[in-house]
């Protein structure tokens, strides 16, 4: 099942949220152009950094400008909101930005003058819901858009983790660590440890586990509606990371939960699709 393309009604831009990607002086560049634009057309411009309880309100568009590591802050920043993300790439050839530099400005009139562009549409992807059950009464609830990865924290050891699907134990791995990744994340870590490539469309969930040592050592592709608990066993410390940063230290008997997020990303992006060709150009896939 899809999560669907719409093509974009009207659009009101009075206010816009800036994820600048501060180690890319061109990125910071853009950012004071935007800023001068937003200046001269009564546009509301905040940074994340700047953002404080008077800045609470919802943005109408947000605007990241970097790679999709930015993307993902963006992502993150909104915590479920569905405010479009219009990714700007300042990086390498990315999976969640759709719109380069020069291109910009052009895209914020016609959305200033209340005119989508013509090859502009807007696309849901899906997310995760984390939750973390502590040992000692720790409890953390979050939200990734590419994946939960449980890991061990020392090198030369695996560690095992026993993984439930809708409560019923399916198998105790003993490997580097697991991935729940969405299709957005199948083509980041996951795909590096041997997951399956999804189309970011799709809805789904993959577990893939990461160096295993054990006979089975394949993807399970996970219907959206299942939950994966994924329990750490034996004496071993892991860590949690969403999204490629690091959130917790985890030890024995803490769980964490990952289920489909009610919330989806929403994106803006102009052009065609372009998952298969960014793919095709990664990979080298082109006609010998």
């Amino acid at each position: 099942m899809g999560m669907g393309l719409a093509q974009p009604p009207s659009f009101h831009l009075g206010s816009l949220l800036l994820v600048v990607n501060q180690e890319r002086p061109d990125a910071c560049e853009a950012a004071l152009r935007i800023q001068a634009w937003g200046e001269a057309h009564q546009v509301s411009i905040v940074h994340a950094e700047d953002l404080t309880g008077e800045h609470s309100a919802t943005p109408d568009l947000v605007v990241s400008l970097g790679g999709d590591g930015t993307v993902l802050r963006a992502v993150q920043i909104l915590g479920g909101q569905n405010v479009p993300v219009l990714g700007v790439n300042f990086g390498t050839l990315g999976y969640l930005t759709s719109v380069e530099p020069v291109q910009l400005l052009e895209v914020l009139e016609s959305l200033h003058a209340g005119v989508m562009p013509t090859d502009a549409h807007l696309e849901n992807r899906m997310m995760l819901r984390i939750h973390v059950a502590q040992k000692d009464g720790g409890r953390h609830t979050l939200r990734a858009l590419n994946e939960v990865v449980v890991e061990k924290v020392e090198s030369g050891h695996t560690v095992r983790l026993e993984v439930a699907i809708d409560q019923s134990v399916f198998a105790t791995y003993s490997a580097d660590g697991l991935i729940v990744a969405t299709p957005t994340g199948s083509t980041a870590y996951s795909l590096s440890a041997r997951g399956p490539v999804l189309s970011p469309q799709h809805r789904a969930m993959v577990l893939t586990p990461v160096s295993p040592h054990m006979l089975f050592d394949r993807s399970l592709v996970l219907d959206p509606a299942e939950e994966v608990s994924i329990t750490v066993r034996g004496h071993r410390d892991v860590t949690l990371s969403v999204d490629g940063l690091h959130f917790v230290a985890l030890g024995p008997e803490d769980t964490v939960s990952v289920v489909s997020d009610a919330a989806t990303a929403c994106f803006l992006h102009i052009g065609q699709q372009r998952f298969h060709h960014i793919l095709r150009q990664k990979f080298g896939l082109g006609d010998d």
